[in-house]
C-alpha cells in the first residue's frame, strides 16, 4: 500500500507485512533504501532508526519526526478497518453454519475449525503409493517432530471440492433425521429406502454407499441412529439385505449421546416394520458381538434373517487406541462373520465418518497390500470423499490407519484355530532359512522388538518411588499404573509398583505387580483392599537361590497389622503343588471384613519352567472358579519383579480362555499385547515356548476341564 507522497526528494513508503500474534508487525521502507520492522504494541519514537544509521541533516531529522508519526497513524487506521471487516466476515462465517453444531460433534470432529484461508490458490501436493517394503521407514519418517509430515499428508487431501449436492438431505422435511447439522450424505450416494404410503421424504436416512478396495458399494457408511431414525434404520438393514453390524462408538461418550440404542437388551422389540429378537450376546475384552433376528411383522411369508452387530468398545473418549492390535482383530472378526453373499456391511460411529472411515480405510489397504503389495491411503481417502464427505476427520485417525497397516505388515496374520496348532508347532521348530534358529526363536524376536516408553514411566521413576522397585527395569507405565488413595500430607504415597493388565473379557482383569518389599506391604495390602481383590496368585518361592524373591507379607497363623489393614489367617491346605491360603482382610476404616484366597504355585523351579503343563491349567481352573463366586474384581498376580513369571500366567489364563470360548488362540500378539502394558512381560524364550506348550496340554487333556470358563 503507497502513502500520499510527501514533500521530499525520496518518498517513504509503508509496506504492511505479515500479521502475527499477540504482537502485529509490519515493516517501514524509509528513503536510502532502510527498513525496519515496527511492533504495534510497543510503537514509539524509540523504534524509528537509531544512532546505528549514517547520519541525518537538521532538515531531515525535522521531517522524519513529523512525517513518520503521521505515516504511522495513517497505517494504524488502514490496519484497524482491516481487522474490524475482518471480524465481521469471521463472525459471519461462525454464525452460518458452526454455531449450530452441538458440543457432541466435537469428538468426531476435532480438526474442524473456522479459519482463515489464504487469497492465493492452495497447491495440492501429490502422495503416491508406497512399496509394502518400504512401509515402516516411511511411517518413521513421517511419525518424526510429532507427526508433522503425517499432519501434512492429511492437510492435503482437499475436503470440499468434489461434485456433491445435498438437496435430499437438507429438505426441511429431513433435517431432523440427521444428527448434525454438517454432516450429510451425498444427493449420488445416498442410500434411498422404499418409499412408505407414497410418502416421498420417508426414502431419506443419513447413509452412504461406500466403495471397499475392488469391490463397489461393500460398505454403508451411516450417522447413529437417532430416536427419530430407528425404524428407518432397521428398514434399511432389512431392504439392504445387510448381515453385519459394525459399530464404532459407545452409546455416550463424555456423558453426551452419541448413539441411540437401537437393539432390545433382551427379547424382542418391534421397529416400525421390523421385529429384532436378541439371539446371543458374548462381551469380550475389545468388542461385544450381539446377534439379532429380524423378521418384517406385516409379512410373515418372508422368512427371517440372521443380523451379527460387532461393537467395537475400546476406543477412548479421545484420539485414537492406543495400539492398533485390538482394532486388526476385530477387522478380522468383521470378515469371518460376514456372509460372502450379503447386502453391504453397515458401518457407523455418531457422525458416521471419522471412526466409520477409519476403519474402511484400513480394511480396504490391506486388502490392496494383499494384492498390489503397495500402499496407497492418500489416494483411496480422496476416492471415498467423494462418496460421502469428510471421511477420516482427524490427522490422529490419519495416522492411526499407518499404524494399523505397519502392524499388520510386520506381523501378518498369527491367529490359529485348535485343530492347526500341532502342525504350526511342527513349522516352529524347524531350522528358518540358512539353519540360523528355529521359527520359535524368530517369532520370539520380534517380541523384543517391543519398544519400552521409558517416557510414560515417571512417575514410577520418581526417588521416592524407585525405592520401592525390586527390579528398576521393571516399573508400571503411567497410563495404566495402579493409583492408590493418597494418604493425608504424605507425598507419593499413591504409587505402587503395579499394572492394570486386560483379560481375554474384561478390562484391567488382572493387576501384574512385584513381590512386596518389606517397606511395602503395607501399600500391597491398601491395594488389595482398595481395589477389592479377593483373588491372590503368587508363583515364586519367598526365597530362590539364597535370595529373597519376595517378602512374606501374610501371618503364617493369627493376625498381623499394616497400618489401618488387618490379615487373618484363616485356614491353609496344600492341594498337588498348590498351597491355598484363606485371609479375613478388616481395615480401620471401613466395614465389613473380605475373605481373600491366595494361591501359591509351588511347581515353578528355581531355574527354567514348569515341567509340565498341568499343574498351571490347574491353577488357572482354580482361580476362575474363585472369581465367579467373587465377582471378578481383580486378580493380583505376582512373581518376584512381576513380568516373567507373572506374564505368562497371564498369557496363558487369556489365551486358554479364547481356546475354551472360541477355539482359536494367538500366542503371539497375546504375550505382544502384555508387553505393551507392562515391560518384559514372558521374559525369556523358553516361558514363550511355555505358553505354546501348556496350550497343547489343554487340548489333549481337554475334555477333562469342561467346567473351565
Amino acid at each position: 500500500m503507497t502513502a500520499p507522497a510527501a514533500q521530499h526528494s525520496s518518498p517513504q513508503i509503508i509496506m504492511l507485512g505479515r500479521l502475527w500474534s499477540p504482537a502485529i508487525y509490519f515493516c517501514i521502507t524509509l528513503g536510502q533504501g532502510q527498513t525496519v520492522e515496527v511492533n504495534q504494541t510497543t510503537l514509539s519514537s524509540s523504534t524509528l532508526p537509531n544512532a546505528t544509521e549514517p547520519p541525518m541533516t537538521d532538515t531531515s531529522s525535522l521531517l522524519t519526526s513529523v512525517l513518520v508519526p503521521l505515516l504511522v497513524c495513517f497505517v494504524l487506521i488502514l490496519l484497524a478497518g482491516y481487522l474490524l471487516r475482518s471480524r465481521k466476515s469471521r463472525k459471519a462465517d461462525v454464525n452460518s453454519g458452526d454455531k449450530k453444531i452441538p458440543n457432541g460433534i466435537l469428538e468426531e470432529q476435532e480438526q474442524q475449525r473456522v479459519m482463515l484461508l489464504s487469497s492465493s490458490p492452495t497447491v495440492v501436493k501429490k502422495y503416491f503409493p508406497i512399496p509394502v517394503e518400504h512401509l515402516e521407514e516411511e511411517v518413521r519418517i513421517r511419525s518424526a517432530d510429532d507427526g508433522k509430515l503425517f499432519r501434512e499428508e492429511y492437510n492435503s487431501l482437499q475436503s470440499g471440492n468434489f461434485q456433491g449436492t445435498f438437496e435430499v438431505a437438507n429438505r426441511e422435511e429431513n433435517k431432523e433425521s440427521n444428527r448434525y447439522p454438517n454432516i450429510l450424505p451425498y444427493d449420488h450416494s445416498r442410500v434411498v429406502l422404499t418409499a412408505v404410503d407414497g410418502s416421498v421424504c420417508s426414502d431419506y436416512i443419513n447413509a452412504s454407499y461406500i466403495d471397499g478396495y475392488k469391490e463397489k458399494n461393500k460398505f454403508i457408511a451411516a450417522q447413529g441412529p437417532k430416536q427419530e431414525t430407528l425404524n428407518d434404520y432397521w428398514r434399511m438393514i432389512w431392504e439392504q439385505k445387510s448381515a453385519t453390524i459394525v459399530m464404532l462408538t459407545n452409546l455416550k461418550e463424555r456423558k453426551e449421546d452419541k448413539c441411540n440404542q437401537y437393539w432390545p437388551d433382551q427379547g424382542c422389540w418391534i421397529y416400525g416394520n421390523i421385529r429384532v429378537s436378541v439371539e446371543d450376546v458374548i462381551v469380550l475384552v475389545d468388542y461385544t458381538i450381539r446377534k439379532f433376528c429380524i423378521q418384517p411383522v406385516h409379512d410373515g411369508c418372508k422368512a427371517p434373517r440372521l443380523v451379527t452387530q460387532l461393537h467395537f468398545t475400546s476406543w477412548p473418549d479421545f484420539g485414537v487406541p492406543f495400539t492398533p492390535i485390538g482394532m486388526l482383530k476385530f477387522l478380522k472378526k468383521v470378515k469371518s462373520v460376514n456372509p460372502a453373499h450379503a447386502g453391504p456391511i453397515v458401518v457407523h460411529c455418531s457422525a458416521g465418518v471419522g471412526r466409520t472411515g477409519t476403519f474402511i480405510v484400513i480394511d480396504a489397504i490391506i486388502d490392496m497390500m494383499n494384492e498390489e503389495k503397495k500402499v496407497d491411503v492418500f489416494d483411496f481417502v480422496l476416492k471415498i470423499r467423494g462418496q460421502r464427505p469428510q471421511m477420516i476427520q482427524t490427522d490422529m485417525q490419519y495416522s492411526f490407519i499407518y499404524q494399523a497397516l505397519l502392524e499388520y505388515y510386520l506381523y501378518g496374520d498369527t491367529e490359529l484355530d485348535v485343530a492347526s496348532l500341532e502342525k504350526h508347532l511342527q513349522t516352529l521348530y524347524s531350522p528358518a532359512p540358512h539353519f540360523e534358529k528355529v521359527g520359535l526363536e524368530q517369532e520370539f524376536k520380534k517380541l523384543t522388538n517391543v519398544r519400552i516408553m521409558k517416557e510414560n514411566m515417571r512417575t514410577g521413576n520418581l526417588p521416592a518411588n524407585m525405592k520401592k522397585a525390586r527390579v528398576i527395569q521393571i516399573i508400571p507405565y503411567d497410563f495404566n499404573r495402579v493409583i492408590l488413595s493418597m494418604k493425608r500430607g504424605e507425598e507419593y504415597t499413591d504409587y505402587i509398583n503395579a499394572s492394570f493388565i486386560d483379560g481375554y473379557r474384561q478390562k484391567d482383569y488382572f493387576i501384574a505387580t512385584q513381590g512386596p518389599l518389606p517397606h511395602t506391604v503395607e501399600d500391597f495390602w491398601r491395594m488389595v483392599w482398595e481395589w477389592k481383590s479377593h483373588t491372590i496368585v503368587i508363583l515364586t518361592e519367598l526365597q530362590e537361590r539364597e535370595q529373597e524373591k519376595c517378602c512374606q507379607y501374610w501371618p503364617s497363623e493369627g493376625s498381623v497389622t499394616h497400618g489401618e489393614i488387618t490379615i487373618e489367617n484363616k485356614s491353609e491346605r496344600l492341594l498337588d503343588a498348590i498351597s491355598v491360603r484363606d485371609f479375613l482382610v478388616t481395615s480401620s476404616q471401613e466395614k465389613p471384613a473380605r475373605l481373600v484366597r491366595q494361591f501359591h504355585f509351588h511347581g515353578w523351579p528355581e531355574i527354567g519352567i514348569p515341567a509340565e503343563g498341568k499343574g498351571m491349567i490347574d491353577l488357572i481352573a482354580a482361580v476362575q472358579k474363585q472369581q465367579q463366586q467373587t465377582g471378578n474384581h481383580p486378580i493380583i498376580v505376582h512373581c518376584s519383579a512381576g513380568a516373567g513369571r507373572t506374564g505368562t500366567f497371564i498369557a496363558l489364563s487369556n489365551i486358554l480362555e479364547r481356546v475354551k470360548a472360541e477355539g482359536l488362540l494367538d500366542v503371539f500378539q497375546t504375550v505382544k499385547s502384555l508387553r505393551m502394558q507392562r515391560p518384559h512381560m514372558v521374559q525369556t524364550l523358553e516361558q514363550y515356548e511355555f505358553c505354546y506348550k501348556v496350550v497343547q496340554d489343554f487340548i489333549d487333556i481337554f475334555s477333562d476341564y469342561a467346567n473351565f470358563k
